[in-house]
C-alpha cells in the first residue's frame, strides 16, 4: 500500500509514492510551469500524478498534498500566493475527480513540512514542537501534545507573522515588522543591498540594480562566510529575528523542540549562532530554557513525506 503525495511550489511541483513506513518509494519533479494560467498549471500536476500513480506496485489508499497558502481548509480551495494562474482553485475536487474512492487530503507545505520532520526527521520523539521553514517565506507548523494543531482554519503555527520590529519593514500580510518581512531570503538580500553589499565582492555604483540571481540570499550566505561584514550583519540580523520569534513561540507553547528548513537554514551557524544567542537571551522562564533547535533532516523530501503523512497517521496529523 502506498501514497500519492504531492508537493506543490512556485518553482516546481513534486510527486512521489510513500509507503506505510513513510518510506519515499518514488518520487518525479518538474518546473512550475513560469506563468501558467490555472490549465497550464493544472495539466502540469495532473499529468505528473498519473505518471508516478502508475507506477505504484501496490494499492494506491490516498492522496496527501502539500501546498502554499493562503487556501480554503480543509476543502482545499487553493491560491499560492507564489502561483498567481491559481485563484480560488478547486484543488482537492480536481485530485478527487482523478483519483476517487480514495481520500485526498491538503495543508499547507510549512505544516506539512512540520508533519515530516515530527514522524521521521530531526523532531521524532518529541511530542511539542514547532517546525518552521525559513526560505522565500517563514512559515511554520505546530505539533502539541504529539498531534497536529490546526486551529480555526489550519493556519496555527505561521510563526512568520509574529512581530520581531513593531517599527520594522512592511510585510506581504499588510502589517511591519513580521519576522517573514525580516528573514525571509529575499528581504535579507534586500536589505544587504541597502547597506551597500556588492554581492560576490564585485564593485557596483548602482548595487541596488544588479540582477536578482547575484542578489541572492544563497549568494548573500557565501559572501557572510567568506567573510563580507555586510553579509555577516545581515546573518546576524535573520538569526536576532528567528531566535526572539522562538522566544516567544516557546513562552506560549512550551515547546521542546525546533526544527528549521528552507534554503537560508543551509547557512549554518551563520544563521544558527546568533539565533541561538537571541534565543537564549529572551527565553528566561526557566520552562522556556529547556527548548533546543536543530536544523531539519529530510530535505527536500520533507515535503512529500508530510504530505503522505496526512493519509497515513491521520490519527495524528489529520482533524479535516
Amino acid at each position: 500500500m502506498v501514497v500519492l503525495a504531492v508537493d506543490i511550489g512556485g518553482t516546481k511541483l513534486a510527486v512521489g509514492l510513500v509507503d506505510t513506513d513513510g518510506e519515499l518509494v518514488l518520487s518525479e519533479r518538474v518546473p512550475t510551469p513560469p506563468g501558467g494560467d490555472a490549465d497550464d498549471l493544472w495539466k502540469a500536476l495532473a499529468g505528473l500524478a498519473e505518471s508516478v500513480a502508475e507506477r505504484a506496485a501496490g494499492e494506491l489508499i490516498g492522496v496527501g498534498i502539500g501546498v502554499g497558502g493562503p487556501m480554503a481548509w480543509p476543502e482545499g480551495v487553493v491560491s499560492p500566493l507564489n502561483m498567481p494562474g491559481w485563484r480560488d482553485f478547486p484543488l482537492v475536487a480536481r485530485l478527487s475527480e482523478r483519483f476517487p474512492g480514495i481520500p485526498v487530503r491538503i495543508h499547507n507545505d510549512a505544516v506539512a513540512f512540520a508533519v515530516a520532520e515530527h514522524w521521521r526527521g530531526a523532531g521524532h520523539g518529541s511530542d511539542n514542537m514547532l517546525g518552521m521553514v525559513v526560505s522565500t517565506g517563514v512559515g511554520g507548523g505546530l505539533i502539541l501534545g504529539g498531534h497536529l494543531i490546526d486551529g480555526g482554519t489550519g493556519n496555527a503555527g505561521h510563526i512568520g507573522h509574529i512581530i520581531v520590529e513593531p517599527d520594522g519593514p512592511a510585510c506581504g500580510c499588510g502589517g511591519r515588522g513580521c519576522l517573514e518581512a525580516v528573514a525571509r531570503g529575499p528581504a535579507l538580500a534586500s536589505w544587504a543591498l541597502a547597506q551597500g553589499w556588492q554581492p560576490g565582492g564585485r564593485p557596483s555604483l548602482e548595487p541596488l540594480y544588479l540582477e536578482a540571481a547575484a542578489a541572492s540570499a544563497r549568494q548573500l550566505a557565501f559572501d557572510a562566510a567568506a567573510g563580507d561584514p555586510i553579509a555577516l550583519a545581515a546573518m546576524r540580523r535573520a538569526g536576532r529575528a528567528i531566535g526572539l520569534a522562538l522566544a516567544s513561540a516557546t513562552h506560549l507553547c512550551d515547546l521542546d523542540l525546533v526544527t528549521i528548513g528552507g534554503g537560508l537554514s543551509q547557512a549554518g551557524k551563520l544563521i544558527f549562532d546568533p539565533l541561538e544567542e537571541s534565543l537564549r537571551a529572551h527565553a528566561r522562564m526557566d520552562f522556556a530554557q529547556r527548548v533546543r533547535v536543530l536544523p531539519a533532516a529530510l530535505g527536500q523530501d520533507a515535503g512529500l513525506i508530510g504530505a503522505a503523512a496526512l493519509i497515513l497517521r491521520s490519527d495524528r496529523y489529520w482533524a479535516g
